[in-house]
């Protein structure tokens, strides 16, 4: 006790210079800005942005590879594992060697302190710094094992020019990752920061020839390497000028860049098909260019882990052409790309069956007046033929049946985030491209609906409530599916299942048409989408492990003629699935679907009228549509060439007989595609009947709302008025608000030229049956 009284000054000095000690290094010693890097999940380099300060200085690194490793410790510090951090030979050596010549000609410092100089921006060489060196190398080597000294001392060297650290070095010099690099090669790095504005690559040769070579002598001495290693070594020619830093996914480092700047991020991306996929989108871009088509974007995702595998966000175009904008996640205009939805949808509500005939015929709603791609109509279409012969007539006058609010509430589900506005924003356009999505998006919900079929297997029919997850770059990236329950996420399996079955369907692009020949073969489900004035063009397949989304077009919005989907994207979706693993097809969620027969000719489910049924296995909502309502009871006379009625025939002379009718207007256009369909014969001329329903309008439909047009010579266009008549020969008569304006037969079409206002067209036949229509003309 009275020694501690005794020396109690002494012990607070101590204290106090321990404690100052203990803090006296840095708790982070190098604050220096870092370059972006991103690494496949392989390990390999993608791609780099240099630190803000300017230099090439990646993230530390805490491996350091054995060859430099021998080489630094052999030319820097060969007593590196044996001292506390400095040594006083070395030191004592050097100050001797200082003073005879009256100038700093030896350092003495070890790889420890020379870490410190280092972190401490290479303050003047005094000896009152080095005293400071060896007081924070001692506290280093306490806080770190030796090699994580090494480790930060490899990350933070110069290596001349604005090259700081091993790694950046070994791929600025040598154009590969540091472990991969000879042995002469790491002897070469291994010189460097000794003198990195002095020596390096492309200048000064001779004397970081010599500096290697020494090196290397060393190492044969100290018996790390063989002779014959040594020989071979001291061959090898030095690096003339720096490579550049791979740029392999330029578009997804910028992309890191926003989240993760400044840190080394392992991605989810696959080395050699990211490196496929960009040289596919090279070939395509210089044949698309000629027609000043500029711009390609294409994501590939893995269904089952919902990673990123290969991300390519614009084409190798110019500057002028936006080439460093990444349209992966930039709004485009959809297409038709949203019409698997709307049928998935549709499906899902018991709205339809797959093959419930749906209308295509000319339709004007209010000003919006829809047509199909070809211009032509097929009066009905099974709704799966619509969906995978992309017809927009008939997607426009499905998503009116459904409903604009039901569907844009599945779009929302969906989490499409430029569909920003409110569905009557859109209006009934929002299915042929109203609206505006982008890659990412759409990608993501295509996965989801893969996934959705996949995990309902798996789970013997049970769904994740987190189906429809982000995807994601990092390789240790992990889905949260969410919870497992019996409630189906958006649509369920047996929806989703049919949808794809459709969209197997549509016809591929020239060089697959004969894909299903092929032992090899891989079935995708798959849609193209072109957007108004063709702008944009879109292909997004989809497989039981893969998803391929492939955006074509002009990153300034311009339009070009064949930009089209088909013929634009689809080449390169098929080019891209042609390098991933084949998947067998998904299998049918037998608990969702089940087997009812069908009428063969309508598609709705068969009535005791149908005279042709098949069993199919539709989803579980189909029980609740309504039977074939084109199917009915005819009664004709004995030969079938005339329909009759008890006005003119007995009973017992009539043939009762079910008979497919379509609606006029449907019949008018389906008998033109279908040579076999057999319209309804006539009534014999002795019966009596009701003549309702011979005719019917093509132009206009009710309360539609035409505009003045003028052409070039200033002159008003007209209106041409169309209608079909059951009867091939019979003669018509057309009023314009009572006002008799011709007559009309067997082609029934006229031309009216009325001034702005509001109309009734009326027609009567030579029976003396009558049809009006109501429309308005707009300046």
């Amino acid at each position: 006790m009275n020694s501690i009284k005794k020396h109690k000054i002494k012990l607070l000095i101590a204290v106090i210079l321990l404690t100052a000690y203990y803090f006296s290094l840095p708790k982070t010693l190098f604050e220096n800005p870092t370059s972006t890097v991103i690494e496949s999940s392989e390990g390999e380099l993608l791609g780099a942005k240099i630190a803000d300060d300017g230099q090439w200085r990646f993230p530390q690194n805490d491996s350091v590879p054995f060859k430099f490793k021998q080489c630094i410790i052999q030319f820097e510090d060969a007593y590196f594992y044996k001292h506390p951090g400095f040594n006083p030979i070395s030191i004592v050596k050097a100050a001797i060697q200082n003073l005879k010549s009256n100038s700093i000609k030896r350092g003495g410092s070890t790889l420890t302190q020379q870490v410190i100089r280092l972190s401490r921006k290479n303050q003047k060489r005094t000896y009152f710094e080095k005293l400071n060196e060896i007081v924070f190398a001692t506290r280093l080597e306490l806080r770190y094992s030796k090699e994580k000294i090494l480790a930060l001392y490899a990350s933070n060297a110069p290596f001349g020019g604005n090259v700081v650290g091993l790694d950046v070095a070994s791929w600025r010099y040598f154009g590969r990752l540091p472990n991969q690099l000879s042995w002469a090669e790491s002897a070469t790095l291994a010189v460097l920061p000794n003198a990195p504005s002095l020596i390096y690559p492309g200048k000064n040769q001779q004397k970081l020839l010599v500096k290697r070579n020494r090196l290397l002598k060393k190492l044969v001495d100290e018996k790390i390497i063989d002779k014959l290693t040594y020989n071979l070594a001291i061959q090898e020619e030095l690096p003339q000028k720096p490579y550049k830093i791979p740029q392999i996914a330029p578009h997804l480092l910028q992309r890191v860049v926003e989240n993760h700047q400044g840190k080394r991020i392992k991605t989810s991306i696959k080395y050699s098909l990211q490196n496929k996929v960009n040289s596919i989108v090279k070939r395509h871009y210089n044949e698309l260019s000629q027609n000043q088509i500029n711009n390609i974007a294409v994501l590939v995702l893995d269904v089952k882990t919902r990673k990123v595998l290969a991300y390519v966000g614009n084409s190798p175009t110019t500057k002028q052409h936006h080439k460093d904008v990444d349209i992966i996640n930039k709004p485009r205009s959809t297409g038709s790309i949203l019409k698997p939805f709307l049928y998935a949808a549709m499906l899902d509500a018991g709205d339809i069956l797959p093959n419930t005939l749906v209308t295509d015929i000319p339709t004007q709603i209010g000003s919006y007046k829809p047509e199909n791609f070809n211009k032509e109509f097929d009066g009905a279409v099974a709704a799966s033929e619509a969906l995978y012969r992309s017809l927009n007539v008939p997607s426009v006058r499905m998503l009116q049946n459904f409903g604009l609010d039901r569907f844009y509430h599945y779009l929302k589900q969906l989490n499409l985030k430029d569909v920003k506005y409110n569905a009557n924003h859109y209006g009934l356009s929002l299915i042929l491209g109203g609206a505006e999505s982008n890659l990412w998006d759409l990608c993501k919900s295509y996965a989801g609906m893969s996934s959705t079929v996949n995990n309902y297997d798996d789970t013997q029919g049970k769904y994740y409530a987190n189906e429809f997850l982000e995807p994601s770059y990092l390789s240790d990236f992990k889905p949260n599916f969410g919870k497992i329950s019996t409630e189906k996420t958006i649509f369920d399996a047996g929806s989703t299942y049919l949808t794809f079955e459709a969209l197997s369907k549509v016809n591929r692009p020239e060089g697959e048409e004969n894909w299903e020949f092929f032992d090899a073969s891989n079935k995708i489900a798959w849609k193209t989408g072109t957007s108004f004035g063709f702008r944009d063009a879109w292909a997004i397949g989809v497989t039981k492990n893969y998803v391929v989304g492939v955006w074509v077009g002009n990153a300034d919005g311009e339009g070009r003629p064949g930009l089209v989907g088909v013929s634009a994207a689809a080449p390169i979706l098929f080019n891209v699935f042609n390098q991933l693993p084949n998947s067998t097809w998904f299998e049918k969620p037998f608990d969702e679907l089940i087997a009812i027969p069908i009428c063969t000719k309508s598609g709705y489910r068969a009535s005791e009228l149908c005279e042709t049924k098949e069993t199919v296995f539709v989803q579980q909502a189909g029980l609740k549509t309504a039977p074939c309502p084109y199917h009915i009871w005819v009664h004709l006379d004995k030969n079938e060439q005339f329909q009759i009625n008890s006005s003119c025939e007995s009973l017992k002379n009539m043939v009762h007989k079910s008979w497919f009718v379509l609606p006029s207007l449907q019949e008018f256009y389906f008998q033109k595609k279908h040579p076999y369909y057999k319209k309804l014969p006539n009534f014999r001329t002795d019966c009596l009947v009701d003549n309702s329903a011979k005719m019917a309008f093509i132009l206009p439909e009710e309360n539609a709302k035409f505009y003045i047009t003028k052409d070039f010579n200033n002159k008003v266009n007209g209106l041409v008025f169309k209608l079909i008549h059951s009867n091939v020969n019979a003669s018509v008569y057309w009023y314009l608000n009572s006002h008799f304006i011709g007559e009309t037969k067997s082609i029934h079409e006229i031309e009216i030229s009325p001034r702005k206002g509001k109309y009734t067209i009326t027609v009567v036949d030579e029976f003396g049956y009558e049809i009006k229509q109501k429309f308005e003309i707009k300046d």
